[in-house]
């Protein structure tokens, strides 16, 4: 089963780590993303941008368009695995593993209800 790994943080604890400390922070998680690809577990992995960078668009018959995130929490979306786990278990120890490399924040696992991978053209 495919699950969706959200990783949180706050942009302020991100913010504070120098370049050479996120440097050091993304080849961690390398390793352990390198494992699960040898294993052919690794679907897409993104690092988002801030929220400083982000547009909602807010739903209905008339959608409205706002400047940056439309919810105001403590933690934002940094990023995202998928991962291919037989068990939630497995993800929730994919997540372990991940967390064990990260200073702060949080990782929120999810099972993946449709996934359509399509090619970019």
């Amino acid at each position: 089963m495919l699950y969706s790994i959200l990783c949180y943080e706050s942009e302020a604890a991100r913010a504070a780590r120098s370049q050479q400390e996120d440097d050091a922070l993304m080849s961690r998680l390398a390793v352990v993303q390198q494992r699960l690809a040898a294993q052919g577990r690794l679907g897409p992995v993104a690092r988002l941008m801030p929220t400083t960078a982000a547009t909602t668009v807010m739903a209905g018959t008339r959608p409205v368009v706002l400047d940056g995130p439309f919810a105001e929490t403590k933690e934002q979306l940094f990023g995202f695995y998928v991962v291919d786990c037989a068990t939630l278990e497995e993800a929730i120890e994919v997540a372990r593993e991940l967390a064990r490399e990260k200073p702060a924040g949080a990782l929120e696992i999810r099972p993946i209800a449709r996934f359509s991978p399509m090619s970019a053209t």
